[in-house]
């Protein structure tokens, strides 16, 4: 279970050997979403620990503008999974957490000192906050042996999470995120990325060609039993073109009292 070593994972990563100097990353290049999880347990101690790892994420001005909600009652998880696009891993992950950008908080006590709060630069504050500390937790869990699995479809219906979840005005659930150990034998297997010629750029902004990234994916694509005709370019153009009830994010957004200016 993520043992692949450095140097292996860069290879399944990017199609390519790495450095010959490459450092011992440890875990962090072995990352893959893992949706089938084992009945182990993963006790609320090991949790606690987790979620004080994300509390030790950077956070703009010391603002700590996020929040956490776990959900482990199963009536909940269940609509919750319905309105995510019925994904089974909501439901049987050993933990579950929607992530929130979280203003409400600081406005409780800022009084007329926060009449900017409705600035969209507060509401990219909160956004990068709780991304940071979601992903240091991350991190952290996967060192352990643990398995994630982000879920972007907690913005399938914002409505619906904002009453399943009580949230107050200024909160906003970004994401979920599953966490628990892998079911064994683990078939997630790491996924390419685009190579680092894509996108690091030097001095400015460049322009580069994607035909190798979509050969590397349509070999991915066919050891996964998937058409490898059906390009990623052409998978992520038809991505692009359907928004599953996203678009009325900008409306909710609004209506929590973020970006409004």
């Amino acid at each position: 279970m993520f043992d692949e070593t450095p140097e292996t994972a860069w290879r399944s990563r990017f199609g390519s050997d790495g450095p010959s100097d490459l450092p011992d990353l440890g875990k962090f290049l072995n990352h893959r979403s893992v949706r089938k999880f084992s009945d182990r347990e993963v006790p609320e101690s090991l949790i606690a620990a987790l979620v004080a790892v994300a509390q030790s994420a950077a956070t703009s001005s010391h603002l700590q503008l996020w929040s956490v909600i776990s959900i482990q009652s199963t009536p909940l998880r269940e609509k919750i999974a319905v309105m995510a696009g019925n994904q089974d891993q909501i439901r049987n992950a050993p933990w579950f957490f929607a992530f929130l950008a979280d203003l409400s908080r600081v406005q409780g006590f800022a009084g007329d000192q926060g009449s900017f709060l409705d600035y969209s630069e507060y509401e990219i504050m909160a956004i990068v906050d709780v991304a940071l500390a979601a992903e240091r937790m991350v991190c952290a869990a996967e060192s352990l042996g643990l398995g994630i699995c982000y879920i972007g479809a907690m913005r399938n219906d914002p409505f619906q999470v904002k009453e399943l979840l009580s949230l107050p005005e200024l909160t906003f659930c970004p994401f979920g995120l599953c966490i628990g150990f892998p079911e064994e034998p683990l078939i997630a297997e790491i996924k390419p990325r685009l190579k680092a010629s894509s996108i690091w750029f030097k001095e400015g902004y460049a322009v580069t060609s994607l035909a190798e990234f979509d050969e590397r994916m349509r070999e991915f694509y066919e050891s996964q039993g998937i058409k490898g005709e059906f390009t990623w370019s052409m998978r992520s153009a038809k991505r692009l073109s359907s928004m599953t009830g996203r678009e009325v994010l900008k409306e909710f957004l609004a209506e929590q009292g973020f970006g409004r200016r």
